[in-house]
């Protein structure tokens, strides 16, 4: 009797696994790539967010400071529950081609990227953290609820807006305030929540980083900041002498300033005298790409500003000249957070800080999305008035007339 296994049988098993093996290598391979092209389609569509929202905030004078991706992420979360007209308008306005289940897991893999790598560095911070408040036992769907969850780390926190508006304003204060180290205070103003508003997603996020070749502190000194107007300005000044990513052209000189761990960096613009309008007019995604692509590594004197900012918006008006308007009127679609059709954006609170010394840079942002109920419609016949009977299901109009005066027959 043979005992040993059959030789042919060994050979096709093997080849059996080998096949399974490599398939399931080409699947894994594959769905790597289509995660990569997912992302890299959420970056580019928030970096063309980033410029619409920029050229938006640049008609008004003076500084401006914000973070485009805190103001991606909090709308994010809100176009989660989009649907309809509503959803289609805030995906053209946020720039999203992704779809919405692609779109909130590629987000969930970009944040865990972008904060992972900080964890091993002890001179960089970034976080980035999410929440939403709901109205104590409103009915929201279990499914939107979950996949903010899943997606965004952020866990429904009951509160009571009806019974005490103002304590859950400040409840939200206070959150952001500890997620962004004290740097943002009362996101939300005074009024802005009130017994009609059910929901407020938030988005915080903080940055701390040293530079990778810090700026000497005994080099700085007050010199001339020369305004766009062509007046100047006093203000301490710090001196670099080393090698930087540096490119010009363009009527623009533009430096790269690296901080620890060279993950992060801090890209400075410098259009050349009097052509910062110009410059700023015409400045795009492509543009962009274009100034990055030409940076190398050049022996570079520099000498730029120590200088703190503080940015302060309320950006429904932006939001919906950039082409969803419907989110803040009672057309509102966001049936997808609880089934109904009574919820609309009341207001998009930002708030942004950044100081830069010579150590590093510090930055914080946080932004508010507040949902209200629609109030329901108030309609009192008390002036003279047009009525029809007709028949609903042909149109037919059987009788039509007007009231001037009730009170006379």
């Amino acid at each position: 009797m043979r005992t040993e296994g059959h030789p042919r049988r060994h050979v096709v098993i093997m080849c059996v696994v080998t096949t399974l093996l490599g398939c399931g290598l080409l699947l894994q391979a594959d769905s790597k790539q289509e995660a990569a092209v997912a992302r890299q389609d959420l970056v580019r569509a928030n970096t063309r967010f980033a410029f619409d929202v920029y050229h938006e905030l640049a008609t008004e004078t003076g500084n401006l400071f914000f973070s485009p991706y805190s103001l991606s992420i909090a709308l994010a979360m809100t176009y989660a529950g989009a649907r309809g007209a509503t959803e289609g308008q805030m995906a053209e306005a946020l720039r999203f081609t992704l779809s919405q289940s692609d779109l909130h897991s590629t987000f969930g893999t970009l944040n865990t990227d972008l904060v992972g790598w900080t964890k091993e560095i002890d001179s960089v911070r970034l976080s980035i953290a999410n929440a939403l408040w709901g109205q104590h036992e409103h009915p929201f769907l279990p499914e939107f609820l979950d996949l903010l969850e899943t997606s965004y780390g952020a866990p429904l926190l009951q509160t009571d807006f009806a019974g005490n508006p103002e304590g859950a304003r400040c409840g939200i204060n206070d959150w952001v305030s500890e997620k962004t180290e004290r740097r943002i205070e009362d996101l939300l103003a005074p009024g802005s929540i009130t017994p009609e508003t059910h929901l407020v997603l938030a988005n915080a996020i903080y940055c701390l980083g040293t530079w990778k070749h810090p700026f000497d502190e005994e080099l700085t000194q007050d010199a001339p900041f020369h305004r766009h107007d062509g007046t100047e300005a006093w203000i301490p000044m710090m001196v670099a002498d080393a090698s930087f990513h540096y490119t010009e052209g363009d009527n623009v000189q533009a430096i790269e300033l690296g901080y620890a761990g060279d993950r992060l960096s801090m890209l400075i613009l410098l259009p050349d005298q009097g052509m910062f309008g110009q410059f700023e007019a015409a400045f795009s995604v492509e543009r962009l790409d274009a100034i990055v692509t030409e940076m190398r590594p050049r022996h570079v004197w520099l000498a730029m500003p120590k200088f703190e900012l503080t940015s302060e918006f309320c950006l429904a008006g932006v939001l919906a000249d950039l082409g969803m308007p419907d989110a803040f009127s009672a057309a509102a679609d966001f049936s997808g957070m609880d089934g109904a059709h009574n919820l609309f954006i009341g207001r998009v609170a930002h708030k942004a800080f950044v100081s830069v010394n010579e150590d590093g840079t510090e930055a914080a942002a946080a932004t508010g999305v507040i949902m209200t109920l629609s109030l329901p419609r108030m309609v009192r016949v008390d002036r003279p008035f047009l009525f029809l009977i007709r028949d609903v299901g042909t149109g037919t109009i059987l009788f039509l007339g007007r009231v001037m005066d009730p009170s006379t027959r």
